[in-house]
């Protein structure tokens, strides 16, 4: 089978220690394996070590998010190739005596390893961002319901006369629940909104006079 890449490495990689092969067919040794830590340290040894057997690509699994921090320290030296943990045992031929980061290294000389597709870095960030702002939305409406069938329950209609039981009005509320306050006519909203009526009122006489 025809070899693509003949200085290349691969890695396997787990939550403390990253297991690298590097796989070159000229050298009197053909697979050179070595064991690294995960430390940002560590992880500076593994690319120098990497880059002084002249490799040109890398291939790692995508390995919960282990793969990450290791991706991003080599990204800038080699050719990385990502490769879907999946696709790598369903290849035929695979021997479950062989080291995984050896396995690793011949599928991606021979071109064997199908490139999952991993954005740039701005674009990871904006995910990452959105992925959260987009948790933390779904656990607002959560709680609102939950304290919306607690009202319910209590035959509090809070939710009859606002839209949002956790907006400024509603949190006025549930604070002057919580205090013992069963007066609507002397809640926080009501004293907000004469305020208001006051101070507009007030405005209006100044300009008139």
């Amino acid at each position: 089978m025809q070899v693509l890449y003949p200085r290349c490495a691969g890695l396997d990689v787990h939550k403390d220690t990253v297991v690298a092969c590097v796989r070159c067919v000229t050298a009197s040794k053909a697979h050179e394996v070595r064991t690294f830590g995960t430390t940002t340290r560590e992880l500076l040894e593994l690319s120098d070590w990497l880059e002084s057997f002249g490799c040109t690509h890398v291939a790692m699994e995508a390995t919960g998010v282990y793969w990450k921090p290791v991706w991003h320290l080599l990204e800038a030296q080699f050719e990385l190739v990502l490769a879907n943990a999946q696709h790598i045992r369903n290849v035929p031929g695979r021997k479950t005596d062989v080291n995984d980061a050896m396995w690793v290294a011949d599928l991606l000389a021979h071109g064997l390893i199908r490139n999952s597709f991993v954005p740039p870095a701005q674009i990871q960030e904006l995910r990452d961002l959105t992925r959260t702002r987009k948790q933390l939305v779904r656990e607002i409406s959560q709680h609102s319901l939950r304290i919306q069938k607690v009202l319910e329950t209590a035959n509090i209609k809070v939710a009859s006369v606002l839209s949002d039981v956790l907006c400024l009005s509603g949190r006025a509320m549930l604070a002057a629940i919580i205090d013992g306050e069963d007066d609507p006519s002397d809640s926080p909203t009501s004293r907000r909104a004469k305020l208001a009526r006051n101070a507009q009122s007030s405005s209006r006489r100044c300009v008139a006079t």
